[in-house]
Formats: C-alpha cells, sequence, structure tokens
C-alpha cells in the first residue's frame, strides 16, 4: 500500500518526505499529549471494474479496529475496542460503513473521466478527534490522491490541499454541493467520535495506563571511516512510546546524537535505536542515558563498555537476598 501509516495515525496530511534524523529531544510528557481516536480508509482502484476498500481505526498508536471487506464487518480487535456503545449503536455503525464504502466506489468510478483519475490509483482518507483533559481539542479529515495531499474538510467545507491542483478544486467544488454529506461528516467527526473515543479510554483503561520498562544494550555499527566509531544504544521493549534517549558525556548531552524511528515490537511495546559517531580515541567516558515514564524518576544509564547501573543495583540486591538466604538456612541447620 502506497501511504505513510504513522503520519496518518497522527490526523497528519499525508505522505510528508521524511526528514534527515535529528538530534533526540526531551518527549514532552504523556499526560500533556491530546489522546485521538482515527479511522483511515485506503481505496485502491484497479481499473474501471476493480476496486477495493481497506479499513482500520486506531486509538493513538493501537490498532483497535479493521474492516473485514469480504463479510463487511467490523473486526474488534481489542476486548475494549466496542467501548461503551451499545449492540445496536454498532449494528448501525457496520451497516452505515458499509453502505458508505459501497458507494464511495461508485461515486468516484462515476468521476474518473471528468477528474482525470488515471487507472490504477489509490484515495486515502483520515478522520478523528482529538481530546484534551476530558474535552474535544481537535477534529480532522484529510484526504489524499496517489499519496499526496489533496483536500480537508475545513469549517464545514472541502478544501484543497495547497500545491494540489486544479484537480482538488474541481473534487471540492463538486463536494460542497452534496451539503447532507458534509453535515454527517461534520456530525460523525465532531460528535459521534469525541463519545466514542472516551468510551474506549475508560474501557481500556487497564491495559492503555500499563507501564513497561524499556531494556537498554549497547553495540557498535558499521564503521563510518578511518579511526571512527559508531555507537549505538539499543532501548526496547517499553510501553508507553514516549521516551528520552541521549548519548552522554557525563552530564553534558551530546548534540550529535541521532535517532532512527521509534518501532513496533510483535507485542505492543516499542524499539528505538540511538547512534552516535565519534573519533576511536573519544568513546571513553561517554554514555547511553534513558528516560521513560516506568522508570519513576530513576535514568538508565549504561557507559560505554561498561554495565547499567540499574542492573549493577539490581546484581547487588540479588547478592543481598542470596547473602541473607544462607544466614537463615545456616541459623536453621544450626538450631537442628
Amino acid at each position: 500500500m502506497n501511504y505513510n501509516s504513522k503520519v496518518w495515525r497522527h490526523g497528519k496530511k499525508p505522505l510528508q518526505r521524511r526528514a534527515a534524523p535529528q538530534a533526540v529531544r526531551p518527549h514532552p510528557p504523556a499526560a500533556q499529549e491530546p489522546l485521538t481516536f482515527r479511522v483511515i480508509q485506503i481505496s485502491s482502484f484497479v481499473n474501471h471494474s476493480w476496486a477495493y476498500n481497506q479499513g482500520s481505526g486506531w486509538l493513538g498508536e493501537i490498532q483497535t479496529h479493521s474492516w473485514d471487506s469480504a463479510m463487511g464487518t467490523i473486526r474488534f480487535l481489542k476486548p475494549w475496542s466496542r467501548g461503551n456503545f451499545s449492540q445496536v449503536e454498532l449494528k448501525n455503525f457496520q451497516s452505515f460503513f458499509r453502505l458508505y464504502l459501497h458507494g464511495f466506489i461508485q461515486e468516484v468510478q462515476a468521476f474518473v473521466n471528468r477528474f482525470q483519475f488515471e487507472y490504477p490509483f489509490e484515495i486515502q482518507l483520515s478522520c478523528g478527534c482529538a481530546l484534551r483533559a476530558g474535552a474535544l481539542s481537535e477534529s480532522f479529515l484529510y484526504g489524499a490522491y496517489q499519496g499526496s495531499d489533496f483536500l480537508s474538510l475545513q469549517g464545514g467545507s472541502w478544501q484543497p490541499a495547497p500545491g494540489a491542483g486544479s484537480r482538488a478544486q474541481d473534487v471540492c467544488r463538486v463536494l460542497n454541493q452534496y451539503k447532507g454529506i458534509e453535515e454527517i461528516e461534520q456530525q460523525l467527526v465532531s460528535k459521534t467520535c469525541p463519545e466514542f473515543l472516551a468510551s474506549l479510554l475508560a474501557k481500556g483503561k487497564s491495559e492503555l495506563e500499563q507501564q513497561v520498562r524499556p531494556e537498554v544494550w549497547l553495540s557498535k555499527g558499521p564503521s563510518p571511516g578511518p579511526g571512527r566509531l559508531l555507537l549505538v544504544c539499543h532501548v526496547s521493549g517499553f510501553y508507553p512510546k514516549p521516551v528520552w534517549v541521549m548519548w552522554m558525556r557525563g552530564e553534558k548531552q551530546q548534540t550529535r546524537t541521532r535517532l532512527g524511528d521509534v518501532l513496533p515490537n510483535a507485542d505492543g511495546t516499542w524499539y528505538l535505536r540511538v547512534t552516535l559517531e565519534v573519533a576511536a580515541g573519544e568513546a571513553a567516558g561517554l554514555a547511553c542515558r534513558v528516560k521513560h515514564s516506568s522508570l519513576k524518576g530513576h535514568d538508565i544509564v549504561i557507559p560505554w563498555g561498561g554495565h547499567s547501573i540499574l542492573l549493577i543495583l539490581m546484581c547487588l540486591a540479588v547478592m543481598a537476598i542470596l547473602a541473607v538466604l544462607v544466614v537463615v538456612e545456616f541459623g536453621f541447620v544450626k538450631q537442628r
């Protein structure tokens, strides 16, 4: 599929070119971030007689729903994916989506010649809402054609994306004639979506608020050149996603630190790879520092060529426990 799912799940305009890696900056606390639910639609038009839809629902980075195209039904991927909505309400949504997706393909194919769409092509839609402190902070609906920004629903009317050209303007003129559709879309993203999002957060609270500590280890990457080293800090298995990682020399942050994408693990946790290129003689004294909500302020610090301070403390604790057990066992045997 020709779309950037990570960008879409954040509700942003799709398919922005990825910038060069930047220095790691502290991530804002999770509590400050709006909580977002979005529905993503990917409609692929192969030719004038063959087209199909794909759909999914996302609570932040967690996929909660998918669309079964063969059955025309919603698949609930979490035990709490139904929220507090009744079976009747969910059945009505399912019927609405089935009718909408079928009609969407018919309408697009009817306007292919007018809008000069060229087979094969894809249309992508991302719509949803965000809550901050329990109140609606944003609702959005973006559309893309062939992976490029195309249009959006703004203030109750369709607007072409900047730089999308005359075709997007023509499409918006046609869509703005269907006032009933605009009202339905506005109702869904501004009223129904926040209600459903709030119910998902209530039902999924125990899973959404879980904390999983990261595992951290260091390795050496491919040599960037003669006399140079690439230091790699691996941070894996953490949840939730917000994390802060930095190569340090003492208390001084190394501004040349570079980070990769935060990637999902199979178990729903996250992984991050952070690098620093240095001269071979400069590696001594460097350390990788990790901050995460699960650590409760006790950062993980691993010196290059050393061991995690947290790991050392854990080893000392285990040794202390073993010593106590030996003393107790010795006293028990002596008493017998």
